[in-house]
C-alpha cells in the first residue's frame, strides 16, 4: 500500500482519558485489508512505524524540499525555523542540508488548533526564515510564526510543509499572512481553490515515490531514499 499522507498520523497516543488512539485503529485496518508492506512519507511521529506488523518505508521530503530551496534561493542567507519544540530535529535536519542556521519558536497552545507565540529562540535579524513542518492544518501557528519571525527583524517567511491539510481557516489565514509563500508537496490532492492561492505553491513527490516503488518491486535497497 502506497500512502503519502497517512490519516491520523497525529492521534498516536492518549491525550486524556476516553480518547482512542486512532493511528493505531488505521494501522491494524489497513493491515487485515490484507496490505503486506507499507509505503508512506513523513508521518507524524516515527513510531508510528511500530504500529504496524509488517514492513514500513518511511520516506523523507525532504530531498525535494531541499532541491527546491537550493534552486530559488541560492546562496542566500537562509534561517530554517521549527514552528515549535517537537519540531527541532527535523528542522536541524534540514538547515544542516542547505548550510543554514536554526532558530525555534516556544509557542504555548491553549487548546486544539489555537496557538499562541510566546518566543523566537535564535537570531533571525536580517535573514529570510524557512518554516518547516511536517503538516499545516488551519495554519494558525505558521502565520502566528510568520508574525513573530517579522517582528524580529526577519526580511521575509516562506513555509515548507510535507503535508498540506489546510482545513478551515488556512485560506484565509493564509491570505491575510504577511507570509511570502507556502510551499506544500503533493501528498494530499488539493482542490482548485488551493492550486490557484496565489501564496501557495506545490512540489512533486512522484519521482520520490516511483523511485522507491522501483527498488521495493527489485529487491534492491531504499535506504538511501530515507534521507
Amino acid at each position: 500500500a502506497v500512502i503519502p499522507y497517512f490519516g491520523y498520523a497525529r492521534q498516536d497516543r492518549k491525550p486524556g482519558p476516553r480518547t482512542p488512539i486512532s493511528a493505531k485503529l488505521v494501522a491494524n485496518i489497513i493491515t487485515s485489508a490484507g496490505a503486506d508492506r507499507i509505503l508512506t512519507l513523513d508521518l507524524h511521529a516515527g513510531q508510528i512505524q511500530g504500529f504496524f506488523d509488517i514492513p514500513v518505508d518511511h520516506l523523507y521530503a525532504r530531498p525535494v524540499i531541499v532541491s527546491d530551496i537550493k534552486t530559488k534561493y541560492g546562496t542566500k542567507p537562509l534561517t530554517v525555523v521549527s514552528p515549535d519544540v517537537g519540531g527541532v530535529v527535523r528542522a536541524r535536519s534540514l538547515a544542516s542540508r542547505i548550510n543554514a542556521d536554526l532558530a525555534i519558536i516556544d509557542k504555548r497552545r491553549e487548546r486544539a488548533s489555537v496557538s499562541e507565540v510566546m518566543n523566537v529562540i535564535g537570531d533571525v535579524d536580517g535573514r529570510h526564515c524557512i518554516l518547516f513542518d511536517d503538516i499545516v492544518d488551519t495554519a494558525g501557528t505558521l502565520c502566528n510564526g510568520v508574525d513573530a519571525l517579522l517582528e524580529q527583524g526577519a526580511t521575509g517567511v516562506s513555509a515548507y510543509i510535507s503535508h498540506g491539510v489546510l482545513s478551515g481557516p488556512a485560506l484565509d489565514r493564509m491570505s491575510k499572512s504577511k507570509m511570502d509563500e507556502l510551499v506544500i508537496t503533493d501528498s494530499i490532492h488539493q482542490p482548485e481553490e488551493i492550486q490557484k492561492h496565489p501564496k501557495i505553491r506545490t512540489i512533486s513527490i512522484g519521482k520520490l515515490l516511483a523511485d522507491a516503488i522501483l527498488r521495493i518491486s527489485n529487491e534492491d535497497s531504499v535506504s538511501c531514499l530515507f534521507e
